[in-house]
Parts: C-alpha cells; structure tokens; sequence
C-alpha cells in the first residue's frame, strides 16, 4: 500500500564511534544528545515537541453553511484533545497534526477535499469526517485505497459497509438512537406513535428502526408521514400528524426539514411531545422557543456533566485549548474520537504503518474511557453504543 509506513524517526547510534575528526566529534556528540532527548517526557515547563516527526491526519468537515457551526465544534474538540496529548509528548514521540478543510457539507468540495488528502503521501488517516452524503459519496474510494477512515460523523447503515476494516465506525447508530427512543415511548406507557421521516436515506432508516422496534413488541404499526428533503411540505405533514393523537411524535429529520416541521407543529399543536436524533441537536438554537420541551438522543454524554469522568477531561482540555465557545456534544464527540484515535496509534507501535493502525483499532475490545466504552466487533457495527435521552429546556440548553 502507497505510504503505508510513516518516515522513520532519527537513527539511533547503535554504539560509541570512534571520533577521527573534529567533525566526527561534533557528529557523536549531537546523536548522544539526540538519543538521551528522545527518552524525555518533554522539553520545559509546559510543552512538548514529538522527536520522531509529525502524523498528519485529514479531515474534510462544514466550517461554513448551514452545518458550519456544528462542523467547526467537532474540528475544535478533536483539536482540543490533541494538543493536550502532543504537549504531554505526543504518541510514542510523535506529535499528531489534523488538517481539517472546509466542505461546507457539499459533496463535491468534499470529495475533493478526499481526493487531494489522498494524493498526499504524508496523510496517514482521514479523521472524523462529516455528514452522511459526503460520506456516502467518500467510501467507494476510501475502501478502495485502503487508507484508515475513522470515526465518521454519521449514524447511517452506509458508512458500515460488510469486511471494510479500514473503515472504523464509534458513535451509535440512527437506528440505535430510534431504539432507544422508541424503548422510552414504550416505558412511559405510549403505544400510539407517529413517525415525520426525510424522504432519503436518513429518514428511511429511522422508520425501518421504529417499524423493526414496534413489530418485535407487537405493538400498533406507527403513523407515518414522508417529508420532502427542501422542507415544501413540512405544513402538510404536520397538518396530517396533528389529528392524531399521539404521545409521541419520532423525527427522522435533520436541518431544515426539522426546523420547518417543528415550527409548524408547533403553531397547530404544542402539547405533543416531539422526539429526535442526536443530528437534529445543531438546529436547536435556531428553533429559538420552538425548541422548549424537545426530546433528543445524543451518542455522547451532556458536555456538562462533570460526574463523567471524560467530561472532566474533555472540559480541561476545552478551557486549555483557548476556545471561546460553549462546550457542545459535537465538540465532545470530536474530542472522544480524538483520544480513541490516539490510543489506537499508541497500540500500533513507534512506527505504525496503516495496517498495524487498522488492526490496532480492532484490538479496542471493552475500553473504557472514563464513563464511554469502545468495543470494537466488526465493520457492520458501530464500537460505541452509548445513546442517552436530553431535553431542550426553556433556555435552549440540553437537559438529562
């Protein structure tokens, strides 16, 4: 495989030459000092530099657009964790370095944002890339290549494609997320269910996951109603989900879909409660009080909650980092796949090739990273389970 093997470090001298000149002297004194540096945790007070050399990683992300908030938090908190790792010494010596490029969650700047990380001999790894189209439109070429693809920011049966080893999936699926909320409809007691689903990959596999849950319990068939991508019938689906009855209503929506349905549900009817995956958390703020009362599912703990002991390390790492911003799950996410990665490489050896990364992350078996287990089984499933129900309060902050 092309530029499986990272540049090796410096030589070590395997034994004391014997100086003949004043520049064989000079020569053996630099490699005694370069040797006894690499056994350093770091040089000065507060930070490090990798002594073997830099692995690059790529990262094709929405930094601008509608998504632009939501891509940027994920690149921050991936940043976060490592430049606390690389100023600790990196991993085995070697600082990490993410390249992330701007995709503004379009395909074609994302495919070839893929395309030029490719062409780059010095990229080991793409990164968290992010969103479900672009990624869909990325997997032919990066099964292809061979190159690792992880972690990325998706929950679609798409990007778990059968014997892809290179391809190394962390967060819950959508059909995780719909499980878990349409297990906590059945708990409270909620039988009459309706489905608002995206007419698109997205949406299909939130109510295939609803229907699958519903008839496993034998339970009523849910309602359920279709939803153009543009949102132009967002009033006429919630026109038809109003009358019903409900005690819940799930949302296989994401963006604009989302906001449009929920700001039109909410002019007809505010007193059914609505249900949403963890994609629909970047719409929040623009609902504005639309918001209040929304049930969400998110694939990481609340960004918060300091009882977690992640959470702790993530808000150290957040606060040294210098972000301005609020903390997110994005970001949280990022930083949780940034430390999964590095302890991935750290398994891999001094000098990893893609291959030893690749089965490196596979050996993540029952990992436990401070309240956030990674166990990895094969490519048709995600290595994380962990699916936890929010709330939208009144101040537009999430709630357990």
């Amino acid at each position: 495989m092309p530029n499986d093997r990272l540049p090796a470090g410096p030589a070590q001298p395997a034994g004391r030459p014997v100086p003949r000149t004043l520049h064989a002297v000079r020569m053996d004194r630099r490699r005694l000092l370069a040797a006894a540096a690499v056994g350093l945790p770091w040089i000065g007070m507060r930070s490090s530099r990798a002594q073997e050399g830099t692995i690059k990683i790529g990262q094709s992300v929405a930094l601008t657009g509608a998504q632009g908030e939501n891509g940027t938090a994920l690149a921050q908190g991936a940043k976060a964790a490592f430049a606390a790792i690389n100023a600790r010494g990196g991993v085995h010596g070697r600082s990490i370095e993410l390249l992330t490029q701007d995709d503004a969650y379009e395909v074609p700047k994302a495919v070839a944002n893929m395309e030029r990380f490719l062409a780059d001999r010095d990229t080991f790894a793409l990164f968290t890339c992010m969103g479900t189209p672009t990624i869909g439109a990325m997997m032919p070429k990066v099964i292809e290549s061979g190159i690792p693809f992880f972690a990325p920011f998706t929950g679609a049966q798409l990007a778990h494609a059968k014997n892809a080893r290179n391809v190394f999936n962390i967060r819950a699926s959508y059909a995780d997320e719909t499980s878990k909320l349409m297990q906590h409809l059945v708990t409270i007691g909620i039988q009459r269910i309706g489905v608002a689903y995206m007419n698109n990959a997205f949406g299909q596999e939130v109510l295939n996951a609803a229907k699958q849950f519903l008839d496993r319990l034998k339970l009523p068939e849910a309602i359920a109603v279709p939803m153009e991508t543009n949102a132009s019938d967002a009033g006429a689906a919630a026109a038809k989900l109003a009358g019903g009855h409900f005690g819940g209503l799930v949302l296989g929506l994401a963006g604009l879909p989302m906001l449009e349905f929920v700001k039109a549900m909410r002019a007809i009817d505010r007193s059914v409660t609505l249900y949403a995956l963890s994609v629909s958390s970047a719409t929040v703020k623009a609902m504005g009080a639309n918001a209040t009362g929304l049930v969400i599912t998110q694939v990481v703990p609340l960004p918060s909650n300091v009882v977690t002991p992640v959470v702790r390390d993530f808000q150290a790492a957040w606060k040294a980092s210098g972000v301005a911003a609020d903390p997110t799950h994005a970001a949280l996410e990022g930083y949780i796949n940034a430390r999964v990665f590095a302890e991935a490489l750290q398994r891999a050896g001094r000098n990893p090739t893609r291959a030893a990364f690749i089965e490196a992350t596979w050996s993540l078996k029952k990992w436990d990273l401070g309240g956030y287990e990674i166990d990895a089984s094969t490519p048709e499933r995600s290595a994380s389970r962990f699916v936890e129900i929010t709330m939208v309060g009144p101040t537009g902050r999430f709630v357990r």
